[in-house]
């Protein structure tokens, strides 16, 4: 059997203390229990620690480079432990966070500079993948994902939600004309997704086969598997596009894109929510970026 730290915390003390009774009395034990407890460490090591006499404790010289290393031992455990204390007060280490490109560029990159300053002792590691990426397989922290979650094993913390709108540039709009409704639309020249299909249900009210839909399935023109590239064929003029706010707000302010069809639109929008394993054992740089971001972001 091997030894434990309550054992070896024992021994240090009964030696420090200079008697099983002011060990006791140190540890707040029954001078039975550790007088049993430093018998069982002696069985353990097939060895005779100290020697016991009615005046004093004595080691012998097994006793003398166990009670080294057993103070070793007990140390880096201290040591262990503040580090991690220290951890919790000031966060630190590497953080792995992974995001779509949309989202990682326009809501993520211009915080970081801020974070760091904040932050300095954590090392961010920012990763860009469309498709929903495996946490551990990818030793990815925390992955922000747009979309309802799927994944019941994670825990998720919501960020926001952000509003789905039909766009396109000035330019493509005085070259080829507004739509005025969802038939015009669909015969426009329309950017959707390659994957998943979902994306490319635009919300749109319209009378479809004799009855109202919430959605319309588009048929695009060109296809892409990012919403960034959509966004830069839409701004190049390319064509229409469906796209949410947090991606494309700061472009309708400046007037590289249009909204058109407001008067048809649903309002719909996209949950933007935090995933990752750790619940009550988060690590301290975990939620420090997460308070961060949450503070930040406008959707």
């Amino acid at each position: 059997m091997k030894t434990n730290t309550d054992e070896l915390q024992v021994f240090v003390t009964v030696i420090d203390s200079g008697s099983i009774t002011a060990a006791a009395e140190a540890l707040q034990q029954t001078v039975s229990g550790v007088s049993r407890t430093l018998t069982r460490l002696e069985k353990k090591l097939d060895a005779t620690l100290v020697r016991r006499t009615t005046r004093r404790l004595q080691l012998t010289e097994e006793g003398e480079l166990f009670l080294t290393r057993a103070r070793a031992i007990l140390a880096a455990m201290d040591d262990a432990e503040e580090a991690i204390s220290r951890r919790r007060e000031r966060p630190s280490g590497r953080l792995r966070v992974d995001a779509a490109s949309p989202f990682m560029l326009h809501c993520v990159v211009p915080h970081i500079r801020e974070f760091a300053s904040l932050y300095p002792e954590i090392s961010l590691e920012l990763t860009s993948n469309e498709r929903i990426v495996d946490l551990l397989e990818q030793r990815v922290d925390i992955a922000i994902r747009i979309g309802a979650l799927q994944d019941s094993t994670l825990h998720a913390r919501a960020l926001g939600s952000s509003r789905l709108r039909i766009l396109a540039s000035p330019a493509y709009l005085a070259e080829h004309g507004e739509p005025r409704d969802v038939d015009e639309l669909l015969r426009a020249r329309l950017i959707g997704f390659t994957a998943p299909e979902s994306l490319n249900d635009w919300p749109l009210r319209a009378r479809r086969d004799g009855r109202a839909s919430g959605f319309v399935a588009i048929r695009p023109a060109v296809s892409a598997s990012s919403g960034e590239t959509i966004r830069q064929l839409a701004l190049d003029g390319g064509g229409i596009a469906c796209l949410a706010d947090f991606m494309t707000a700061a472009d309708v302010r400046a007037g590289r894109l249009r909204t058109i069809l407001d008067d048809v639109l649903e309002d719909v929008r996209q949950p933007v929510s935090a995933v990752f394993y750790e619940s009550e054992a988060m690590s301290a740089r975990s939620r420090a970026f997460l308070d961060f971001l949450a503070s930040r972001l406008v959707l």
